[in-house]
């Protein structure tokens, strides 16, 4: 069984499961501001849902491959949209400030934070 370790919290997962999924479920946030009311809901094509992941997953796919190469996103930041990933090993989540996750400075992922 995986485990998914956000900000020091660690959440266990079944192999295959949907990150986004996973962490809203546990009340983690992958949203940014009011990105967290307006965002695509997980079909890929907003970017909002923009993190860094070390880990175990699945292969990036053409959907999220296209969002992440335009702007405000960057292939060079290595970020991947959650609600494409699945999660197939032990990983570590980062979310980073900005609208669209794509900053340089972690945001805090609570929602009660």
């Amino acid at each position: 069984m995986p485990t998914i370790t956000v900000r020091g919290t660690s959440i266990a997962c079944d192999r295959g499961e949907n990150l986004r999924r996973v962490l809203l479920k546990h009340d983690i946030s992958l949203y940014n501001g009011g990105s967290a009311l307006i965002n695509c809901r997980g079909i890929g094509s907003c970017g909002t849902c923009a993190v860094e992941i070390t880990g175990e997953v699945s292969e990036i796919n053409w959907k999220e491959k296209a969002r992440l190469s335009l702007p405000p996103h960057s292939p060079a930041k290595n970020r991947r949209l959650a609600c494409q990933v699945k999660v197939f090993g032990d990983i570590e989540v980062k979310k980073y400030d900005g609208f669209w996750g794509q900053g340089d400075r972690l945001a805090n992922l609570r929602e009660n934070e």
